[in-house]
């Protein structure tokens, strides 16, 4: 049996048990290697010693498999960076009060966030400092509950927020609080000064329902599989960000306009 089939073999064998389908792995063996017959336990035991003679396979695998991913991420993101500039007027154009900053800034930062995501959270400071420091930029807020429910609820009064005018304070007092609950929105809202009742009236609305499913479907255009994710000018950020990755891909958007 030469050295290349029974690699290709081996990968097979091992990959189809990982993923519990040995028997499956069997059967192509089998037709891949003519003469070991119908003996299962046959076909294993020439596998796993070729394996334990030859453990580099593990990690050529692991390598390949790794490469692999890695050239598909590139090329989702390379689909989602040339999807930004007609998703632009939708990325930029704020629900309500959901925004800071210069509302006539030279360079908008659309962010994606969930209120149950601590990356959100911990990049909360250098957007802080960037609005603080950079009079010419324009922050826009996209809700993107991504980690179940409570943070859907929490998105939903977030917008309910905005449509009062008072989308940053609940947005800062809920954050503040550690993540999304009952206690924790009800407690935003009081510090927000918004009334309760009228408010989830509001989270309760079409309109805010239609406003989280584009913006989820805003998100799968542009590869964003979690949180936080940015758009600044045209350029596609995806995870946490400190003030002065904000500030430099702010410097690039302003020399590419």
């Amino acid at each position: 049996m030469n050295r290349s089939r029974l690699f290709f073999a081996s990968a097979l064998l091992l990959a189809a048990v990982l993923g519990g389908l040995a028997v499956l792995a069997v059967l192509a063996l089998q037709a891949l290697v003519p003469g070991l017959g119908s003996n299962k336990a046959q076909v294993e035991r020439i596998v796993h010693g070729y394996l334990l003679e030859n453990p580099s396979i593990l990690r050529e695998m692991m390598e390949r498999l790794q490469q692999q991913e890695n050239a598909e991420a590139q090329k989702a993101q390379d689909g989602a960076q040339a999807a930004v500039p007609a998703a632009l007027p939708a990325l930029t154009t704020p629900f309500a009060s959901a925004w800071a900053g210069n509302p006539n800034g030279d360079v908008t930062v659309t962010v994606f966030m969930d209120y149950a995501c601590g990356y959100c959270r911990a990049s909360l400071p250098g957007l802080a400092e960037l609005i603080a420091k950079d009079p010419n930029v324009r922050v826009v807020y996209r809700e993107y509950p991504v980690l179940g429910e409570p943070s859907v609820v929490a998105a939903r009064v977030a917008l309910a927020a905005a449509q009062q005018g008072k989308f940053r304070a609940f947005h800062d007092a809920l954050f503040a609080s550690g993540g999304p609950s009952n206690a924790t929105i009800t407690a935003a809202l009081a510090k927000a000064g918004l009334d309760p009742a009228a408010t989830q009236k509001l989270a309760n609305s079409d309109a805010i329902a239609k406003e989280i499913d584009a913006n989820h479907q805003l998100g799968a255009k542009l590869a964003m599989n979690g949180t936080p994710a940015w758009v600044v000018g045209k350029q596609i950020l995806y995870g946490a960000r400190d003030y002065q990755a904000l500030a430099d891909a702010v410097a690039i958007a302003r020399k590419t306009k």
